[in-house]
């Protein structure tokens, strides 16, 4: 068998066999096939996709490409969560110490910045001394001692999803449904977890653009989880604008924390309940929605989430004192404000494009190489509905590049659309995905 086969083959638009998922899944792992070919691969699987069959053999073929983790030692509900990715999302940093705080087990491998977006990981490593890379059994350890622990994937955990992830990351290669699809799910079936919730983005700051397409995403990623014995649930949410202020590693954590001190964004606020009380449901913890979410509303009020996030930090080794000290995580040494030109109504924004302004401010990779400069990023001081007056700060851009800072302003300043007339705000969730279908309300 031959990868040049197999590459021709994907490019003429045919089946892969499972074999020859295996065999290239298992040779680009241990270093026999070159980035090169499976660059090649990877562009012919973007522009051609593959059928559920394919996806599902590729999803196992990377789960058997290294260890898996068994939590069954550990009591208790275990859940993860995934997202698949938008610009200033932090949710993971909210919604595990929330439903953690509600004695539901997280134990979650999460992943780096990829593209436009932010990594989980990179914005836990803004925080002195807090550890993500840890080896199966010290990430057990930790788990068993907090309820929760977020770490990066390990070398031995779907390492071919890894090598993967980052080769699509700078191939252009990012938004295939079946990439992301068996990409998010080798994880979330390897990481051994009961219950699985999928925060499935939507918009200009999403990978997927198109709702329909979203849909198609969920529901593949539900029909795999399930099809493997695992509850899932996927919600559709809305990425047409930021999520919260915050967009930048160690300026996400400053939010995460706020939002777990009970003074965080709306919209943030909003969809780590959502997300979280759907979690919830989905694991069986609670029979209905609304009863999930007054269990997290209590342990946003009375600190409990905020304590467990503490935990988790000081269990991890990170410095627990940035938590009331925010001059102890990573700052730049250049700002400036983004000035509004003109009176009028926030009424869009070009989220994709904030998302690249704040990868230029050197808070994202642009190669798979790149050093992520942690103090980085953009503040938004207006969103979509709101007032402006001619003069108003809408938005700070930090940087430690005082070159880029001008042009990363003009493009901040690029990606807002004023206009006289008022709009009304922006919708936060779209519709969720089950074992039972599509549940949606577009209208």
């Amino acid at each position: 068998m031959r990868v040049y086969d197999i590459i021709a083959k994907k490019r003429d638009g045919l089946e892969l066999s499972k074999e020859e998922i295996y065999f290239w899944v298992k040779g680009y792992t241990s270093g026999e096939i070159p980035d090169y070919q499976i660059s090649a691969l990877l562009m012919a699987i973007f522009l051609n996709g593959m059928s559920k069959r394919e996806t599902i053999d590729l999803t196992m073929a990377m789960v058997e490409s290294g260890n898996t983790l068994d939590l069954s030692e550990i009591d208790g509900i275990k859940a993860d969560k995934h997202s698949t990715g938008g610009v200033g999302d932090k949710t993971t940093l909210v919604l595990c110490p929330l439903v953690a705080s509600a004695g539901i087990i997280i134990a979650k491998m999460s992943g780096r910045g990829l593209g436009h977006t932010g990594g989980t990981v990179d914005k836990l490593e803004s925080i002195p001394g807090f550890n993500t890379q840890m080896n199966v059994k010290q990430f057990l350890e930790c788990v068993k001692r907090a309820g929760i622990a977020i770490v990066g994937q390990t070398e031995n955990l779907v390492p071919a999803d890894k090598k993967i992830y980052s080769l699509r990351d700078v191939t252009a290669t990012v938004n295939s449904i079946p990439l992301i699809a068996s990409s998010i799910m080798s994880k979330k079936i390897a990481a051994g977890c009961d219950g699985i919730l999928l925060d499935v983005k939507v918009g200009s700051g999403a990978f997927m653009k198109e709702l329909d397409k979203a849909c198609e995403l969920a529901r593949e990623m539900v029909e795999i989880g399930v099809g493997l014995g695992k509850s899932v649930t996927a919600v559709i949410s809305n990425m047409n604008q930021p999520l919260g202020n915050a967009v930048g590693n160690s300026l996400e954590v400053i939010e995460a924390i706020e939002t777990l001190k009970g003074k965080g964004p709306e919209d943030l606020t909003e969809l780590c309940l959502t997300l979280g009380s759907h979690l919830l449901k989905t694991v069986n913890k609670t029979k209905t929605l609304e009863e999930g979410r007054q269990i997290l509303i209590e342990k946003l009020h009375t600190g409990k989430a905020l304590e467990k996030f503490c935990e988790m930090v000081e269990n991890q080794g990170g410095d627990t004192k940035v938590i009331w000290n925010y001059g102890l995580l990573p700052h730049a040494n250049y700002s400036l404000d983004v000035i509004a030109e003109a009176d009028g109504y926030v009424q869009h924004m070009n989220c994709e494009q904030i998302g690249i302004a704040a990868l230029e401010s050197g808070a994202g990779r642009i190669t798979k190489d790149s050093i992520i400069d942690l103090g980085s990023g953009i503040m938004l001081h207006k969103k979509v509905g709101e007032r402006v007056s001619k003069g108003d700060i809408i938005a700070t851009v930090y940087t430690n590049d005082e070159e880029k800072l001008r042009d990363i302003c003009r493009r901040v300043k690029s990606s807002y659309h004023i206009a006289d007339e008022s709009v009304p705000m922006t919708r936060l969730i779209y519709g969720v995905v089950d074992s039972q279908g599509i549940h949606k309300d577009f209208e």
